[in-house]
């Protein structure tokens, strides 16, 4: 049966210096949440935390009902997968499976019933026989991830597992891991510095910066409803445009001014806690902005010039300037725009995001 994770006021310091400092987070029993943020924001610490593997500075961590705050990892009743596979060279991949269940005294039929089924959901059974040196990257990740399979845990953690892998493994072994979280249903904690990554697997992803969540919710909310600006520039490739401007909703529309731009907002949905006026920033995903005849039904409209092209295959990403900022436009592969040519652009209010200029928060 799957099991909740609870921190409680956790704080976690390493020589002193705070890395984690109060933070509460609760995952729910079957829950599939991803810690996301660039290196050194704490998202490994948290999951070494909740693993036991480092110690904590203050606070209290559960699983299930159980207080494990001190509780040794090998107690916690969970299972880790690391980034590096950390295989035993001198097995094969059966020897790698069955390692910790004949350790912990398991008869042979149980272990080979564990081991079965393992390799039958990673698709490894043809290479039980096999020693790591004779694995690809990814099938030695599959056999990683079977190590913690084996276990018959509630709760598994990765720490970055696909970062040693090329582009093509990375998004075999992203399915994989998906479907067998649907499969078995446990409770899973993955760290990752890929957004794609976790925009594709998440439930719930808790955007990380400075040891403090920055934004705790599903893909869909963290993507299209940032909370700051941070988590606005972490998240798209390319990132979200940001144009500084002035903010007015004194008149019968809101907007921002930007340089000659009148950006009208008659769709935006505001904060509560909105200001009337002040410096803010709009941002708008590049998928987000309308060119040539689309842009005519947009609430925002403007001409731009086109500085650079770039054909990415599936899509082009056409690059412009607006009221002093430099932005991205994403659209299809075979639009007819070159560089230097002037165009209609635009983009619905109801996309964009608002930014306090001085606090970065979504307004």
């Amino acid at each position: 049966m799957a099991q909740r994770i609870r921190t409680e006021q956790l704080s976690v310091a390493f020589n002193g210096t705070p890395v984690i400092a109060g933070l509460d987070l609760e995952i729910a029993a079957g829950e599939f949440l991803v810690l996301l943020g660039p290196s050194g924001c704490g998202k490994s610490t948290l999951l070494n935390a909740i693993a036991g593997l480092v110690d904590i500075a203050g606070g209290r961590i559960s699983i299930g009902e159980r207080d494990v705050t001190w509780t040794e990892p090998k107690d916690r009743g969970i299972a880790m997968v690391f980034q590096s596979y950390a295989l035993y060279p001198a097995m094969d991949v059966y020897g790698n499976l069955a390692f910790a269940l004949r350790v912990a005294g398991l008869p042979k039929h149980e272990i080979e019933t564990r081991v079965q089924r393992a390799a039958e959901l990673l698709g490894l059974v043809p290479l039980l026989r096999r020693k790591p040196s004779a694995l690809s990257g990814g099938q030695r990740q599959r056999v990683a991830i079977g190590r913690s399979l084996v276990r018959d845990v509630e709760v598994s953690l990765f720490d970055e597992p696909l970062s040693n892998l090329d582009a093509q493994m990375r998004a075999e072994l992203r399915v994989e891991i998906k479907q067998l979280h649907q499969r078995l249903g446990n409770t899973t904690v993955y760290v990752t510095h890929d957004q794609v990554e976790a925009l594709s697997l998440a439930d719930r992803i808790a955007v990380m910066k400075g040891g403090v969540i920055q934004q705790l919710a599903d893909p869909d909310t963290v993507y299209h409803r940032p909370a700051n600006r941070f988590v606005a520039s972490f998240l798209g490739s390319p990132p979200m445009n940001f144009i500084p401007g002035m903010l007015s909703r004194s008149g019968s529309v809101p907007g921002v001014h930007a340089g000659d731009v009148a950006m009208l907002l008659p769709r935006y949905a505001f904060a509560p806690e909105a200001p009337a006026a002040g410096q803010a920033i709009v941002g708008i995903r590049p998928e987000d902005i309308l060119i040539d005849a689309e842009a005519a039904r947009a609430d925002v409209r403007w001409t731009g010039t086109v500085t650079l092209r770039e054909s990415l295959g599936s899509e082009t990403v056409l690059w412009s300037e607006l009221a002093g900022a430099r932005i991205a436009i994403r659209t299809h592969a075979r639009v007819a725009v070159r560089r230097g040519d002037r165009i209609p652009m635009g983009f619905a209010s109801e996309r964009a995001s608002l930014f306090d200029q001085s606090t970065e928060m979504r307004i």
